[in-house]
Formats: structure tokens, C-alpha cells, sequence
């Protein structure tokens, strides 16, 4: 079967997420929801089509799962019940391309998300529970020159920051003087870039977004070996 065409995201995707932003509410939805399913999830869907082929080029493990629900876009709808923030809808889309053993996001993966303003990919994995996260400060502390190399490949700095919270302090177990104690803080294991709107409209989005994502696959190669996940 040949690859998908893509032809890119449409204006009119960006456009309805900024006029969601300024109308998150459900009336406002409800009388749109022809243009959400219409701008916002079909190109959606066709770009998660459209990455299938090259995400198995980089790794058969990492699935793109073209569903409205359960698959690799991620839900509009906002859990307010434990929020002070009662808006019911996100103002972005996010796709994750996650590990075939992972639930959700919180399992090592390849990210795209979108705001109105700002277009982002990610790749790593974001909050792990602490038994993972464990497993990946002990597999930094037992291999640290390997370490050091994914993060200071020249492709990997010029494309690539690490971003995400940290500890104030040193986990337990490690010294304040260890040469990787900042990487050892680390609470989330993720590295993001940036992308321009005109890309993200460009036939040229699958190629840029897959060619971001083999470069991040040293990474997150690195956090599923800690995990014993097949890469």
C-alpha cells in the first residue's frame, strides 16, 4: 500500500482553535461541532495516516492509531473536576504517538501538538510514575557516557531542548555532587521543538515532523531500554 498523501493542515484548523479560545463554551461548541469534526479532526486523522508508514521506518513499536477516541489524537475535552480552570474544551490538539505498551501519555512517545499561535513537537516521556522513574535515573547513573552522548550529539543540541520540571534537590539515593545530578532531578524526560505554522500547512509536514522524530530516537530508545520495552 503507498503512503497517505497529506496535503497539510488546512487555515482553517489554527482559525477554529483561536475562536475556541475565544469561546469555550459549550453553546459556542455544540453550534460548531460540524467545523471542529470538519477543520480540526479530519486533517487529524489523515495526518496520523500519513505517519504510519514513516513511524515504522524509525521504530515498529511506536503506533499511530488514526480513531477519534482511543487512538493517537487526543481528547478536546477537558477534565474540569479537579481544576480551578472550569473551561470545558482545550485551545490546542495534541497527537501522541506512543509506545505499543503504553496506556497513555504518560508512556515513552513522539508528540505533536498545536495552539493558535504556537506549533510544537516532543518526543520522551512526560510524569512517569516513580518506579519509572527510578528505573530511568538508575540506567543515567549506570550509563553515563551513553548519556552524554545523546545529549550532546550536534543534530540532537540544534534541534532538541530538554524541557519539563525538576527536583529542588537531589533524589534519594544520589550524591549532590554527581557530574549528571541536574538529569538526575529531572521529573519529566522530555525534549521539544519548535515548528512554524506555514510548516505545519506544508504537503512537507510528515517528511519535517519524521525527520524530527529519528533524530529524538537516540533518547527515547535510551528511556525504553531503562524500561525493557522493545525499541
Amino acid at each position: 500500500m503507498s503512503q497517505p498523501s497529506f496535503p497539510g493542515f488546512p487555515q482553517s484548523f489554527s482559525a477554529f482553535l483561536k475562536e475556541l479560545e475565544n469561546n469555550n463554551n459549550r453553546d459556542w461548541f455544540a453550534e460548531h461541532k460540524a467545523r471542529y469534526l470538519s477543520d480540526v479532526v479530519d486533517p487529524s486523522l489523515n495526518f496520523i495516516r500519513a505517519m504510519e508508514k514513516p513511524l515504522k521506518k524509525i521504530s515498529p513499536h511506536f503506533v499511530a492509531i488514526a480513531k477519534r477516541s482511543g487512538g493517537s489524537m487526543m481528547r478536546i475535552y477537558r477534565d474540569t473536576r479537579f481544576s480551578k480552570n472550569k473551561t470545558p474544551y482545550k485551545t490546542n490538539l495534541g497527537i501522541h504517538f506512543r509506545h505499543e505498551s503504553g496506556k497513555d501519555v504518560h508512556a515513552p512517545g513522539f508528540y505533536f501538538h498545536v495552539e493558535p499561535n504556537h506549533v510544537m513537537l516532543g518526543a520522551g516521556i512526560w510524569r512517569p510514575e516513580s518506579q519509572t522513574l527510578n528505573q530511568i535515573r538508575a540506567t543515567i547513573d549506570e550509563h553515563q557516557a551513553r548519556w552524554k552522548r545523546i545529549k550532546s550529539k550536534k543534530v540532537m543540541r540544534n534541534t532538541f531542548e530538554f524541557t519539563g520540571d525538576s527536583l529542588v534537590r537531589p533524589p534519594r539515593g544520589y550524591d549532590k555532587e554527581h557530574p549528571l545530578l541536574e538529569d538526575l532531578k529531572r521529573k519529566d524526560f522530555c525534549v521539544t521543538a519548535t515548528l512554524k505554522h506555514k510548516e505545519m500547512r506544508s504537503p512537507e509536514v510528515v517528511n519535517v515532523v519524521a525527520s524530527h522524530f529519528k533524530t529524538a530516537m537516540p533518547l527515547v530508545r535510551f528511556l525504553c531500554d531503562a524500561l525493557h520495552l522493545p525499541s
